[in-house]
């Protein structure tokens, strides 16, 4: 961490160039190169060269006692950590308690605050309760994404996600570049690590034929099958349907309405229904009683939906999530545009509905070449 003054000719002018190179230490590459870390400060001050009268004599001697003022300043910029540089304090900070921070930070946006939450137990768990900024390095980027992508487990043991795993390692990205500019760090060693690749899963749904079989098939939990078709309906969560009260289902002037928060993002949702959806309700109770009393996640009810599926000839592999995209893609088909797709089912971002856009193109697809080859 020095500075020092340095002199270049000018090869136009005649005169010589004052600047100041700043060292900022070195880095180590994969392949084991030493590379140094240095900025330039020009401060468009120049010397005679070759000095013959006093006046040229004064002017250099003044000159370079006024870069020489200049470059004192920087160190002291320096030792303050006011110029790009780091002292060993903020180096030997705990970052697991600068991340704590940047969680608490979000507290305000439940969602947002629990992907964060979720990213910090995930590297508790991977590098323990105290790192140190001056131990993360690239290569320490990389083996905590390879953790997220090879070693990571969600609450009931399976493997993350591969959009879980994008969005855990480029949230803990932009941690480190907020502490670059907090000057905590000189540059960010995440910066050529690559984002893991989120790979879109097959998206199971229904189709309207396949909803009608299902209408009609036998499902020994009334409540399952009331709550399924009423998702395909609607477009709901399991987890809003299953904590859905009556208070929350209001009749308007227009019609009926459920007024919630999302379970997922906390975000209040104002949701128009239909007639048809409300005929699944079932027989209205207290408003602080739950509408689909006895729904309940377990694999009774699980093993009962791939049974009640089979019953209606159904041989895709449908969650109760299916009946979530089925709505979505319903909509699609039936012409509803993007943007009001995304009010209905919730979304926080467009780009988050346009995964059903991209279904319907298949299916558009697969109609088109139907059609026979009429040049036979």
């Amino acid at each position: 961490m020095k500075v020092h003054l340095r002199q270049r000719k000018q090869t136009k002018t005649g005169s010589i160039s004052l600047y100041l190179e700043l060292y900022k230490g070195s880095t180590t590459s994969q392949n084991g190169k030493v590379k140094p870390l240095r900025d330039y400060e020009y401060l468009n001050l120049y010397l005679v060269d070759k000095p013959k009268s006093p006046i040229d004599k004064q002017h250099n001697k003044d000159t370079l006692s006024l870069a020489k003022s200049i470059k004192a300043k920087r160190e002291l910029e320096i030792k303050n950590g006011q110029y790009g540089f780091t002292n060993e304090f903020k180096q030997s900070t705990n970052f697991i308690e600068y991340f704590q921070a940047l969680c608490e930070k979000r507290k305000q946006s439940k969602g947002n605050y629990g992907n964060w939450n979720s990213v910090l137990k995930h590297f508790t768990i991977f590098a323990g309760h105290k790192v140190l900024f001056k131990e993360i390095d690239q290569d320490f980027c990389e083996r905590f994404k390879d953790y997220l992508v090879h070693n990571a487990k969600k609450t009931n043991g399976q493997p993350l996600s591969t959009s879980s795993v994008s969005s855990y390692f480029n949230k803990f990205r932009a941690s480190l570049k907020e502490a670059v500019k907090k000057k905590i760090i000189l540059s960010n060693p995440s910066i050529d690590v690559s984002t893991p690749k989120v790979v879109e899963n097959k998206r199971e749904y229904l189709t309207i034929d396949e909803l009608k079989l299902i209408v009609k098939a036998e499902c020994r939990y009334d409540v399952l099958k009331r709550a399924f078709i009423f998702s395909c309906l609607t477009g709901l969560r399991w987890s809003d349907i299953h904590k859905l009260q009556w208070s929350e289902v209001q009749k308007t002037s227009d019609g009926w309405r459920i007024t919630f928060h999302q379970k997922k993002t906390k975000g209040l949702q104002y949701l128009d229904i239909s007639d048809q959806a409300i005929s699944y309700l079932g027989e209205t109770s207290s408003p602080d009683e739950r509408v689909f009393t006895g729904l309940k996640y377990s694999s009774y009810f699980n093993v009962e939906l791939t049974k009640w599926m089979m019953r209606a000839g159904i041989t895709k592999n449908i969650t109760f999530h299916c009946a979530r995209h089925t709505f979505a893609v319903m909509q699609m088909s039936l012409g509803t545009e993007l943007y009001t797709l995304s009010k209905l089912l919730g979304h926080a971002e467009l780009k988050t509905t346009q995964i059903y856009a991209k279904i319907i193109d298949v299916k558009k697809r697969e109609a088109v070449n139907k059609i026979p080859n009429i040049n036979i």
